[in-house]
């Protein structure tokens, strides 16, 4: 089954094709359609060129949704399937709000279990750090939200009169011997430190050993020769949104 699959996050918007399991025609759109509409709509065309079978949406920013609808109908003729809670999917919900759980996070359970089995945890290096946790059951139980990255690098140069803005990536020196190395170690082993931390709290609370799964565009700068074990999967969250159009025929509900 091919469908367009896009994720709309707060600062930026990836859209790829689903293609029977396989992501391609990958294209990342920063400001999303309301700074970037042209830039949308052309990703949407590339992505769903030769026929697709529907489009699932996936959204944090849920006051654009209306603004999508419009330009998916008039591009492609279809509605697309707005994942949510209530939506039928491949993981249960075992969550006191369930309507409050992100379309990311869902996706990410979803793609997760359905690549990697369970139990599970699965991070999401993004605006903000998450991790979700899908018991041995399949069962989305809950998860951590810390601050991302980007907000502490922005938060340091916003509130201070002399730290400059550093660029997240690149090379990370063994000691600062400049701000702006000494400020890309903080960023870089003090995340380190965050995501041991939270793993090493959630795998004594589930009482077992579970399979991490990175995802988002710091993971891999954040854990590369870190010794933390993980599985790296950039494509997570836009492959788990192509599981649930399949878990529903591709239907629209």
């Amino acid at each position: 089954m091919r469908c367009v699959v896009i994720d709309v996050g707060n600062t930026s918007t990836s859209v790829a094709l689903y293609n029977n399991g396989r992501i391609s025609r990958f294209a990342h759109v920063k400001g999303g359609i309301v700074k970037e509409r042209e830039a949308c709509s052309e990703a949407v065309q590339r992505a769903a060129r030769g026929g697709v079978a529907g489009v699932s949406l996936g959204s944090v920013v849920p006051q654009t949704n209306k603004e999508w609808q419009e330009m998916l109908v008039a591009e492609l003729g279809c509605k697309p399937l707005i994942v949510k809670a209530g939506v039928p999917m491949e993981v249960a919900i075992d969550y006191p709000r369930p309507r409050s759980i992100g379309a990311d996070r869902l996706a990410n359970a979803c793609g997760g279990v359905a690549k990697y089995g369970a139990p599970l945890i699965v991070a999401d290096f993004g605006t903000a750090l998450t991790f979700d946790i899908i018991t041995a059951e399949r069962a989305y139980v809950g998860g951590v939200i810390a601050p991302g990255l980007p907000l502490m690098t922005d938060y340091l140069h916003e509130k201070t009169a002399l730290l400059p803005h550093v660029a997240i990536g690149g090379r990370c020196p063994k000691i600062g011997r400049s701000t702006r190395g000494a400020i890309r170690i903080g960023a870089k082993i003090g995340y380190r430190g965050i995501v041991r931390e939270i793993v090493a709290y959630l795998e004594e609370s589930l009482g077992e050993d579970v399979t991490l799964v990175a995802t988002g565009g710091y993971a891999s700068w954040v854990l590369n020769k870190s010794g933390i074990e993980y599985v790296l999967d950039p494509y997570l969250t836009l492959y788990g949104l192509g599981r649930i159009f399949w878990s529903n025929g591709g239907a629209a509900p």
